[in-house]
């Protein structure tokens, strides 16, 4: 039984959760300054609230857990990478000595990065407590904004019991889905955030949180990575198979440096001749190769060809989480068994 499945009056609740609230911008945290109707505009012409002032905004918050806000970051998701990462990992894996005990912790994040820091958390923390990431596809300052409803329903996931050793979980539109699991599949309705192959892992609804399902693969606090000591991630790149695909862009990104390359492939992990050739030689001069896929559901399933050539599956992975995982596992081993364990088991 979930803490809210009991009551009708969330602000009757006598123990509430203690909750910390991590910053790290995105619509959810702007205010446009072109007024309500702007959608689009806002990043432009607008401002990032604190996550203090966020926390403001909405009172209601403070009915399902007693919040603590952290600040860490405003700004677009847009330029997220490994230090933005490396930096919230940190925090949160001392947050508790620097904020105290908390049952749980929401991030506030912009939706264009959101499934892949997400992955990221879910790959790297060692702190056990739950963490659920929100966002939002309207403003805080927009007509019928999703933000507010979005963030105490985070509130509520992250301080439900059952959220523990879930994994890192997003929740958006009602829904909880599995970091691995999630993409963004549309760029402004409401409901963008959806898991293609296995659908959410519950629902938050107005009598409580439900979970019908639990993911099975490795996460967080148990996984093998540990990023603590590295100042930066192996390069990793992602090539894109289409009608025509000469080879080209595989050159050019093992050229540029890549230790490591993802391809979206054709459905179900197929690639053009001359890609399929220019892989190889990558595989050669000692570039791992992983293959993906670009058809956004299902699974890479490859050829002999392939992986007696040296390529690896991404499983179901979208071309932008293998590329996460690649990474990362390149920090543990290169060898193509160990990698091909890694996919398998994440």
């Amino acid at each position: 039984m979930t803490p809210e499945s009991s009551r009708t009056n969330p602000a009757s609740k006598a123990n509430k959760p203690r909750i910390a609230v991590i910053g790290a911008g995105g619509t959810i945290s702007t205010l446009s300054e072109l007024g309500s109707l702007d959608l689009v505009n806002y990043m432009a012409f607008g401002s990032m609230l604190s996550v203090e002032e966020v926390l403001s905004a909405v009172p209601e918050a403070g009915h399902f857990a007693d919040v603590v806000p952290v600040p860490f970051n405003t700004g677009s998701s847009t330029s997220w990478g490994y230090p933005e990462w490396h930096s919230l990992v940190q925090l949160i894996n001392c947050l508790e000595q620097d904020h105290g005990p908390v049952d749980g912790i929401v991030i506030l994040h912009g939706t264009g990065t959101l499934e892949e820091t997400a992955y990221f958390l879910n790959l790297c923390l060692k702190s056990p407590k739950p963490v659920v990431f929100t966002g939002s596809q309207r403003p805080l300052s927009a007509i019928s904004s999703d933000a507010p409803l979005n963030l105490v329903n985070a509130l509520r996931v992250a301080g439900s019991p059952d959220a523990r050793g879930m994994g890192v979980l997003v929740c958006l539109n009602d829904e909880i889905h599995a970091a691995r699991d999630v993409v963004k599949g549309a760029t402004s309705r409401l409901h963008a955030f959806r898991t293609p192959d296995f659908g959410l892992l519950g629902e938050v609804n107005g009598d409580g949180v439900n979970f019908y399902r639990r993911p099975v693969r490795r996460n967080y606090p148990e996984s093998e990575f540990d990023i603590g000591s590295l100042d930066a991630l192996p390069r990793v790149d992602i090539a894109y198979s289409y009608a025509g695909e000469d080879g080209q862009v595989v050159r050019a990104l093992a050229a540029a440096g890549a230790q490591g390359l993802v391809v979206a492939g054709f459905p179900g992990g197929r690639l053009s001749p001359a890609q399929r050739e220019a892989c190889l030689q990558a595989i050669d001069a000692g570039v791992a190769i992983v293959v993906s896929t670009r058809a956004g559901s299902g699974r890479a399933h490859l050829a002999q060809d392939l992986t007696q050539g040296g390529m690896v599956a991404a499983d179901n992975l979208s071309p932008q989480k293998a590329r996460i995982l690649l990474a990362l596992a390149l920090t543990v081993s290169r060898e193509k068994t160990e990698l091909e364990r890694i996919f398998a088991r994440y």
